[in-house]
C-alpha cells in the first residue's frame, strides 16, 4: 500500500513565474533561492474537502445583494473543470471574487476613485455539477488603474479559486475577457510564457448560455493538468489584483 501519492506536475511555460520584470510587486515576494521540492504526503492530500455542501443557489448569483440589484451588465460565466485527460471534475468548489462594474473592490484596501455599488458585493461560490460544469451569474467587472507603472490599468477580469480534496490542491487563475486592448499590456496577463496558455485565460462568448433581454453569455473551461493546462498562480506567489 503506497502511503504517499504525487500530483503531475504542470508543463513549463505555463504558468507564470515568481518573479516578473513588469509586475514590480513580484520583485518583493518572489523567493530568492530556489524552491525546495516536498514530496506529497497523506497529510497534504487528504481533506479537509469543500464541495457541493458549502454552497446555496444564491450564491451563484452575484447580481443581487442587500435587498437590491446589482448596477451594470449583467453576464452569465458558466465552463466545466477537467482533468488533464478531459474528464470532468465533480463537486469542486469555485470560490470567485471581483471588482464592480465602476471597476472598485468591495473591500477596504481598495481605495480606487470610483463609486461602490451597495447591492454588489463581488464575492460567491458555486460547486462543480456531476459532469464537471459551474454556472455563476455576475456583472461584467470594468479595468481600474493599479499603479505597476505609468498610467497602469487592469483588464476587465474575474478571480477564481478552485479547491480539490486538500488544501495543498487549491489554484487560483484569473478569467479575461475576448477583445480587450488592455490584455497587450497587462504586465499579469502577459506574464504567462506561452501565448497559447494566455489565450486559454480568456474567455469565449457563448450564445446558448446568454439570457435572452438579460445577460450575455461566456463560457471559460478550466483543465488542471496536462500540455492544455489552464495557467494558474504558482502556491506562494501572491495572488495578482
Amino acid at each position: 500500500m503506497k502511503s504517499r501519492a504525487e500530483y503531475r506536475r504542470i508543463g513549463p511555460g505555463i504558468d507564470p513565474p515568481y518573479d516578473h520584470a513588469a509586475y514590480t510587486s513580484t520583485h518583493k515576494r518572489a523567493p530568492k533561492n530556489p524552491p525546495v521540492r516536498i514530496a506529497h504526503t497523506l497529510s497534504e492530500i487528504t481533506g479537509p474537502r469543500f464541495g457541493a455542501e458549502m454552497v446555496s443557489a444564491a450564491d451563484a448569483d452575484l447580481t443581487h445583494f442587500a435587498g437590491g440589484e446589482a448596477l451594470g451588465e449583467r453576464i452569465v460565466v458558466s465552463g466545466r473543470v477537467l482533468d488533464e485527460d478531459e474528464r470532468p471534475i465533480a463537486n469542486t468548489l469555485i470560490e470567485i471574487w471581483q471588482a464592480n462594474s465602476a471597476g472598485r473592490y468591495a473591500h477596504a484596501a481598495d481605495q480606487h476613485d470610483a463609486p461602490l455599488d451597495p447591492h454588489f458585493l463581488g464575492v460567491g461560490r458555486v460547486a462543480t455539477d456531476g459532469e464537471g460544469k459551474y454556472r455563476f451569474v455576475t456583472i461584467k467587472p470594468a479595468a481600474y488603474p493599479w499603479k505597476n507603472h505609468h498610467n497602469a490599468w487592469r483588464p476587465q477580469h474575474i478571480h477564481l479559486s478552485l479547491f480539490g480534496p486538500a488544501f495543498a490542491t487549491r489554484l487560483i487563475t484569473q478569467m479575461y475577457f475576448p477583445g480587450d486592448p488592455l490584455l497587450a499590456l497587462d504586465p499579469i496577463f502577459q506574464s504567462v510564457p506561452d501565448a497559447a496558455a494566455r489565450e486559454r485565460l480568456v474567455c469565449g462568448f457563448d450564445l446558448e448560455t446568454t439570457v435572452p433581454e438579460r445577460a450575455l453569455g461566456y463560457r471559460f473551461d478550466i483543465v488542471l493538468r496536462g500540455r492544455g493546462a489552464t495557467p494558474f498562480e504558482r502556491p506562494g506567489a501572491g495572488g495578482g489584483r
